[in-house]
C-alpha cells in the first residue's frame, strides 16, 4: 500500500483542534501519543513529540529550507493535496475567516501555462508546512 504520512506535533489537542474542526478531517484511531485523520479519503498520523523535534522549530533559517517556485518561497519539507477547484476554494475561504496566517496567500501560480494551479501554503499549530493545490484541468497536474 502508499506509504501514510506521519508527522510531529507537540500538542495532540491543537492538532485534533486545527485537522479535525478547521480542515474538517474525520479523526480515526489514537493513543496518548498518536492520532489519526481522514485528510480527504487519505491517512495521515500526527505522532507527539518534543516541541524542539517539531518542523517550525527546527532552527534553520527561512530561506535554507525553501525553494523558489514561479515567484514563490516555498517551505520544505511540506506535505499536502490537490483538491477539487471548488473544494479548494471553500476550504482558502473557511481559512482566511480563521485567521489563518499563509506562509504563501492562496493564489493562482503558472496562470496561462502547462500546470496552471491555485495553490497556498500554511502550518499547522507545531509548525508543519501543508500546500493544498487545485487544477482546473486535472489533466495538468504532471504536466511540464
Amino acid at each position: 500500500g502508499a506509504h501514510i504520512p506521519y508527522f510531529a506535533v507537540h500538542d495532540l489537542s491543537n492538532a485534533r483542534d486545527f485537522y479535525g474542526r478547521l480542515l474538517g478531517c474525520p479523526e480515526g484511531r489514537s493513543d496518548e501519543h498518536w492520532v489519526d485523520f481522514d485528510l480527504y479519503g487519505h491517512q495521515i498520523v500526527a505522532h507527539l513529540a518534543r516541541r524542539d523535534e517539531c518542523a517550525g522549530v527546527a532552527g534553520a533559517s527561512p530561506d535554507a529550507t525553501r525553494n523558489h517556485v514561479d515567484g514563490d518561497h516555498v517551505p520544505v519539507p511540506h506535505f499536502g493535496l490537490i483538491l477539487g477547484w471548488e473544494e479548494w476554494h471553500d476550504l482558502a475561504e473557511r481559512l482566511r475567516a480563521a485567521g489563518v496566517a499563509f506562509e504563501i496567500e492562496p493564489h493562482i501560480r503558472f496562470r496561462g501555462q502547462p500546470g496552471e494551479q491555485a495553490t497556498m501554503f500554511f502550518r499547522d499549530p507545531s509548525g508543519n508546512a501543508l500546500e493544498f493545490k487545485a487544477f482546473q484541468d486535472e489533466a495538468q497536474i504532471f504536466a511540464k
